[in-house]
């Protein structure tokens, strides 16, 4: 027998609301422990024997992923692996750049990121300094990688909207890129420009001088972002605005979602948030 939420809080749950399993109630409790599989034990009034029989329930349920919340970036990672699965290293560096190398472990691809490097090697994806990416970063690199595009920049951009099926992607643009740079930067346009450069961009005042910053981004050899920034003027009556451009060939390079991967660590990096 499964046990949903109600199942757990009407038959196991002392509906006592007391708090003593660091939750303000116990339907909330509950909620987690389907869900998020939090153990059923952290309830201290539950009898030992329906304590048993009622986590070996949950767990079989969990086994079959049925309620549990999806680790949707666990989920996205296992499928970019899996488009990967057949590549050889040695065939990377003319589609997407890098240096392929060797060590004891074997040959790997040194591929520049950012201001640094990332080691592609045919079991995993680390940092030049051994610490690994975190899950989405590794997505988009995986489905760069699987892409199979190898056009080189061009140096004509474009933005979000003008990417073919990217309609349903304006909305998570502005909430989760847009919206968070201009929170921690309007107002100090010389604080992001030197955000932008401590991640290796160049600036490109010169190329778009109505822009208080523009900044030539590399997340990835064949991969170019620009950060354009116009800060307010209530004279005339303009507010921030901040805007993420594509090199047209990013398609070939990167998946729609991947993208949003993409931009969302570049805010991330930008804003000092956490990963």
């Amino acid at each position: 027998m499964s046990l949903s939420v109600v199942d757990l809080y009407q038959k196991i749950l002392p509906k006592t609301n007391c708090g003593d399993c660091g939750y303000p109630t116990c339907l909330a409790f509950a909620g987690m422990v389907v869900s998020e599989k939090l153990p059923l034990d952290k309830c201290p009034y539950i009898e030992p024997a329906v304590l048993k029989k009622a986590q070996a329930e949950l767990n079989e349920q969990y086994a079959a992923g049925k309620w549990v919340k999806k680790d949707m970036a666990a989920d996205a990672l296992v499928w970019a692996k899996e488009r990967t699965a057949s590549m050889d290293i040695e065939d990377l560096p003319a589609r997407i750049g890098g240096v392929l190398k060797e060590d004891s472990a074997g040959a790997y691809l040194e591929l520049p990121y950012f201001n640094g490097s990332i080691l592609i090697r045919p079991d995993k994806i680390e940092k030049n300094d051994g610490t690994d990416l975190n899950r989405w970063e590794q997505v988009f690199v995986y489905n760069h990688m699987a892409q199979g595009g190898s056009a080189l920049p061009t140096g004509n951009w474009k933005g979000l909207e003008a990417i073919p099926n990217t309609i349903s992607k304006m909305k998570s643009m502005k909430a989760h890129v847009e919206v968070p740079l201009l929170n921690r930067f309007a107002g100090h346009p010389d604080e992001l420009r030197k955000a932008t450069m401590a991640i290796g961009a160049l600036d490109y005042a010169e190329t778009f001088p109505t822009a208080d910053v523009a900044a030539y981004l590399l997340p990835l050899p064949r991969i170019p972002v620009m950060l354009l920034f116009w800060d307010a003027d209530p004279v005339d009556g303009f507010d921030a605005e901040v805007k993420l451009l594509f090199d047209e060939t990013i398609v070939e390079h990167l998946d729609v979602e991947s993208i949003m991967f993409l931009s969302e660590r570049i805010r991330q990096l930008l804003r000092g948030d956490e990963m």
